[in-house]
């Protein structure tokens, strides 16, 4: 992220250099004159008209009536923790030519400047401005520069800035127009949870975005997209806009499609109906490899509300061998094991009352690097031989740590380089054509390595970041189709940004609501309009919590549950945070786990029983 400027607790002192300086050597801050054939090139600095031609990070800023410096509006942008309310756009230049940037600004820590010029990239900026205070600096383009980058940004966490009558003089380069709204939009080949789309280009696009309804769901430079993580037998409508460097045009006419009832002949799971879950479904973890201090659940004593066990935890013999390896609990720690014939029964009769057992991978202390195609040739075998010898419905995902993480240069989710990510890819795809339709794949990522891709991804472009950031959205993508359920862990989290560019802290339904709203509707990785992780379908996701306050931290009260359910399947009590949907046909919770629910009396899955019924 950009922090440019000098650390306010420098602020003052500076400001009293520069001033004496002035003084002593009798010089005047002042720019030179625009020459006569010289105009403004910047597009709406004066935000008459709303936000057009302005792009703002995180949708930090807005056009507001009060205060204004001239006319009847002006920028107002918020920054926040991690984002300074960078506020920007490109304006076409004369190379090799002189340029003036001024803009009235009010509040504090307001930066002016220019980038991309080609010679010196320019800033200036104010400490405290209670009044409109005017700030002016210039520059000069490069030999070759054809384009800069104009903007305003205020500073991390401080309160909103504002900026009205922002102009940039100088001999104006050959105009940029926005692009005219693409025709001929169709429809092609739907599946049960895709739409293939075609239109015609627009003159002068550089790029499209597409839209279904009113949500943006991919940004692309050709004239094609397929539409993905939608429900089965459901009517959509989609529209396509086109880009470039002087902004978005309107939207092209709609068209409509309908989704297919998917192989599994109709219900309620939108295509992944040969996976046979209930509408609503209850998840949960059962130590069946060790005990801690919840004790040990004998899968013959799961009670009929669990719909998915996931067995916790397939470990490998290393951490980069691939070599999955899974027993039952030794009896040392766990004196009331069952037999493997005893445990392999009673997988089988839960099978039969149409519950689904699966191998989860990873846990906590199971570290899988998939760092070579020899790894991930092992993992695929040797997950292969657990599934078969216990007769396991498929596998869930829950690589933790340092399993997963993005070398530097890996920035888009879309087309992951990585081998680690690669390899696990490849390596689930070849699981799922081994066992068919029916094979269930579940992932339990933690929040940092999904929600938190909306503020960073990887390491980031300049580097420095922790390049597990966002590392689990390539791997989330790449599988959406043959992806049963997503619950990521609302739980050992820090505090995550919502779409409504707010922290959430764990605890309460406010975090459940706005982390599944971000998995449901979709959102630019790291920022970037151009890269939005689209949203999955609702029988998709599921909301991970744990079942008792030893269980984690981030324990939520059956109440609060109970609220978030609310909120996201009816619209209903959904309190400060605006939802983006209404999903009543999201698939339910996951908690860890079994064995700590039974050791809290039950409570967790009595409440989801009690409110699906």
């Amino acid at each position: 992220m950009e922090r440019t400027g000098p650390p306010a607790r420098m602020t003052g002192l500076l400001a009293a250099f520069s001033a004496a300086l002035l003084a002593a050597g009798g010089l005047a801050a002042s720019a030179p004159a625009a020459a006569a054939a010289d105009a403004d090139l910047a597009l709406n600095g004066t935000f008459e008209a709303g936000l057009t031609g302005w792009n703002c990070t995180g949708g930090s800023g807005a056009a507001v009536s009060t205060p204004v410096h001239g006319g009847t509006s002006a920028l107002k942008a918020t920054p926040a923790g991690s984002d300074n309310a960078k506020c920007s756009q490109a304006v076409k230049v004369k190379p090799d030519s002189t340029y003036t940037l001024s803009a009235w600004v009010q509040g504090s820590y307001v930066y002016l400047g220019a980038d991309g010029t080609g010679t010196s990239d320019v800033s200036t900026w104010t400490q405290s401005a209670s009044g409109w205070q005017k700030l002016t600096t210039t520059f000069k383009t490069g030999a070759s520069t054809t384009s800069v980058n104009v903007y305003t940004h205020g500073w991390y966490g401080t309160p909103a800035y504002y900026v009205d009558d922002l102009s940039l003089v100088g001999p104006g380069g050959d105009p940029v127009a926005i692009p005219a709204a693409p025709t001929g939009l169709k429809a092609g080949t739907a599946t049960a949870s895709s739409v293939a789309l075609s239109w015609t280009g627009s003159a002068g696009a550089t790029g499209y975005n597409v839209y279904r309804g009113s949500t943006k769901v991919q940004s692309l430079t050709g004239t094609s997209a397929t539409v993905t993580g939608l429900s089965a037998s459901t009517a959509y409508s989609f529209q396509v806009s086109a880009t470039n460097e002087a902004g978005e045009s309107a939207k092209s006419a709609a068209v409509s499609a309908t989704t297919t009832a998917g192989s599994g002949g109709g219900g309620d799971d939108g295509g992944n109906t040969s996976t046979q879950l209930p509408a609503h479904a209850l998840v949960g973890y059962l130590h069946s490899s060790f005990a801690n201090g919840s004790g040990y659940t004998r899968m013959a004593d799961v009670p009929d509300s669990w719909d998915v066990i996931d067995l916790a935890f397939g470990e490998p013999t290393s951490v980069t061998s691939g070599d999955i390896r899974f027993k039952l609990c030794p009896v040392t720690e766990c004196p009331n094991v069952e037999s493997e014939a005893e445990f392999k029964a009673a997988i089988k009769a839960k099978q039969a009352a149409g519950k689904k057992v699966l191998i989860s991978i990873g846990g906590q202390n199971g570290q899988v690097q998939l760092a070579t195609t020899a790894a991930r040739d092992t993992f695929v075998s040797s997950v292969s031989k657990i599934i078969d010898e216990y007769g396991l419905d498929g596998l869930d995902i829950d690589f933790e740590g340092h399993s997963l993480s993005l070398n530097t240069g890996d920035t888009d989710f879309r087309n992951p380089t990585t081998p680690v990510v690669v390899n696990l890819i490849s390596a689930v795809k070849s699981l799922k054509a081994k066992y068919g339709e029916k094979f269930v794949l579940t992932m339990a990522p933690e929040t940092f390595f999904v929600q938190l891709g909306y503020q960073y991804y990887g390491s980031g472009p300049w580097g420095g970041q922790d390049p597990r950031a966002g590392a689990y959205l390539p791997v989330i993508h790449a599988l959406r189709d043959d992806l049963t359920l997503l619950h990521v862990q609302d739980y050992n989290s820090g505090s995550i940004m919502g779409l409504d560019n707010q922290y959430h802290s764990m605890g309460g339904a406010d975090f459940h609501i706005a982390m599944t709203d971000m998995l449901l509707a979709g959102f630019p990785v790291a920022g970037d309009q151009t890269k939005v992780f689209p949203g999955l379908r609702p029988d998709q996701v599921a909301i991970g919590l744990p079942a008792s306050t030893q269980a984690g931290n981030g324990h939520t009260s059956p109440a609060e549950v109970t609220k978030a359910l609310n909120c996201l399947t009816k619209k209903t009590g959904c309190g400060s945070y605006a939802t983006h949907g209404t999903w009543s046909n999201l698939r339910g919770l996951m908690t860890w786990s079994i064995n700590w629910d039974h050791f809290n009396n039950w409570e967790f899955s009595k409440n989801f029983d009690a409110y699906f019924g």
